[in-house]
């Protein structure tokens, strides 16, 4: 079916939370993909920057994603995550993808603001959807740092300066984080959704476990990013297919269940942050 705004998956999910998966390889969209049609939920496939760097263009794996995400009976969104290239956004929109993140974290506070409100016109005029990264005010890590917390007043004025449709917050989370430690602010999670008027969304959810993710979404989180998570599943599961069979070389061999893997994880989240147990 045709790829879905990211609005109308944000709204399929209600009430409970939209999963966005970071897509590496063409396995990591393949396995999404099925497992959305399997539990039937809307899903977000993600390509970040990095990964577009890391195989040299972003067009090869955004038009496998979209034409999968075409192809599927689920409902899905294909998004560019983390984008801190204007000109890699502009190229994304060029290739059908209607939802963009912007990061402009890194900069100081006006000129985060300046910049996304430039990007933000942009998208809005094309009639796309745009994430936007508020950073620590007056901190060198951002919300890349897991003692790094979004001020709900600071939140609602950037939104409101901005125009960008959702906001990554700091609320406790971390990225890249191979183990499920992490701690959310609940408390602050509510604030902030009583305060900001668009969706929120929690950057490093692979270092948060089951009962913190089903919390946040409860109290307000709306979209939640899980890419290492699944990283950590696919290496997994080669490593012990090479392992076991010291002579295999054809890649479908350990592929196809490291691919099973990620496909049965993203059904069991995605039928956990809908509210339902397996």
């Amino acid at each position: 079916m045709p790829l879905i705004p990211m609005s109308t998956a944000v709204e399929a999910a209600r009430p409970g939370g939209l999963c966005a998966f970071n897509v590496v390889t063409l396995e990591h969209a393949e396995a999404v993909a099925s497992a959305a049609e399997a539990v039937k939920r809307p899903v977000v496939l993600q390509i970040s920057e990095n990964t577009a760097a890391y195989h040299g263009r972003l067009a090869p794996l955004a038009l496998a994603c979209v034409r999968i995400a075409a192809d599927s009976t689920a409902d899905l969104v294909v998004h560019l995550d983390h984008a801190v290239s204007i000109d890699l956004i502009h190229e994304a929109v060029g290739l059908g993808i209607r939802s963009v993140m912007f990061d402009a974290s890194q900069l100081p506070h006006q000129a985060n603001i300046a910049a996304t409100a430039d990007v933000a016109s942009w998208c809005r005029r094309r009639d796309v959807h745009i994430e936007a990264e508020l950073g620590e005010v007056g901190g060198k890590d951002g919300v890349h740092a897991p003692t790094a917390r979004t001020d709900p007043v600071e939140a609602a004025a950037y939104v409101a300066s901005t125009g960008v449709d959702a906001l990554a917050v700091a609320v406790g989370s971390s990225h890249a984080m191979t183990t499920r430690t992490a701690a959310l602010d609940d408390l602050l999670i509510a604030r902030l959704a009583a305060a900001v008027p668009v969706p929120l969304v929690l950057h490093g959810s692979s270092g948060v476990a089951d009962d913190g993710l089903v919390s946040a979404v409860r109290n307000g989180m709306v979209k939640i990013n899980i890419a290492t998570h699944l990283n950590t599943l696919l290496t997994a599961r080669i490593r012990d297919e090479v392992t076991s069979r010291p002579a295999l070389v054809d890649p479908r061999r350990y592929l196809a269940p490291a691919r099973a893997a990620m496909a049965a994880e993203i059904e069991r989240l995605l039928l956990l942050l809908a509210g339902t147990d397996r």
